[in-house]
Parts: C-alpha cells; structure tokens; sequence
C-alpha cells in the first residue's frame, strides 16, 4: 500500500524535475485517496517556501476545509527538512512515510526526529524507506546532471 501511493509522490517529483526543479514530490492521502499532491517549486516561485509537502499539506487543508489534517498520511520522497516537519507538526498529520534519507537536511530521522518530539503537543509516526533506492537514484541523477551542465557553461 505504501509503494502506491509513494509512485504518486515520485510521479510529482518526475513533475518538479521536468520543470528544472529538485526532483522531490508528496502526496497526502485522505480515507485511503490522494487529497492533494505537490512538487517542489522553489526555483520557478523564488519562494523558499514552496517545497513539496509545504504545497501538498495547504491543498489538503485547503480540500478538508481544516487546518487539522489529523486523519491524513503524508508521502514524500526525501526526508522533510526542519520546515517542512514544522508544518506536519503543527497541521497534527498523524502519519509520514518518506523514501530516501537526508543525511543534510532530514530532521524526521538524520539531524533530529523533530516529528517524534516529546515536547510537542503532537507527533506523527513515521515510516521511512519505501521505495528508497528509486527515490535516491532519482535525486543523485539529478544532481549528477546539474553538476555536468555546469561544468560545461564554465568550459564554454
């Protein structure tokens, strides 16, 4: 079930790529049905604040009608980094599942598990790893490209 619906998020991340973006994509499943979908868009927005789940998670609040998504699983292809947890946090999304790891960024399992905080008023289990390696190839390709291309601009 889980790979399902992270083919959906890796379908967005395939999106965000196409545009010249990071390739990382979500999607939030509500009752068992995607309710919203987003992909990373900070380069065609200049807007730091247009990561995947950050889109994903107002469209489902948006389709809901709550700010509550406490009945939602969140499925993304990286481990969401400081913000983006923040926002699952705070919008009590109970469930995430995400693919690859993010040894730089990651603060669900890698720098922090800000998601597992004790502190907070609320949590969210987490599933990690579905479909790991297509999510990690997918985003060492990209910037194996990225660097390529920008190896030839400054030959040029």
């Amino acid at each position: 079930m889980h790979e399902e619906f992270m083919k959906h998020a890796m379908a967005e991340a395939r999106k965000a790529e196409a545009a010249g973006e990071v390739p990382i994509g979500a999607v939030i499943v509500h009752k068992g049905e995607i309710i919203a979908r987003g992909h990373n868009r900070r380069e065609s927005s200049q807007n730091p604040l247009t990561h995947a789940e950050i889109i994903a998670i107002n469209e489902a609040s948006g389709k809901i009608g709550s700010w509550r998504l406490e009945a939602c699983t969140l499925y993304v292809t990286l481990e969401p980094c400081v913000m983006c947890s923040g926002a699952v946090v705070m919008s009590r999304i109970p469930h995430v599942v995400y693919g690859a790891k993010d040894p730089k960024g990651g603060t669900v399992d890698s720098l922090m598990s800000l998601l597992e905080e004790p502190r907070f008023n609320h949590r969210a289990t987490v599933t990690s790893g579905v479909m790991e390696e297509e999510c990690s190839v997918m985003l060492t390709s990209f910037f194996k490209k990225l660097r390529e291309t920008r190896k030839r601009r400054a030959a040029d």
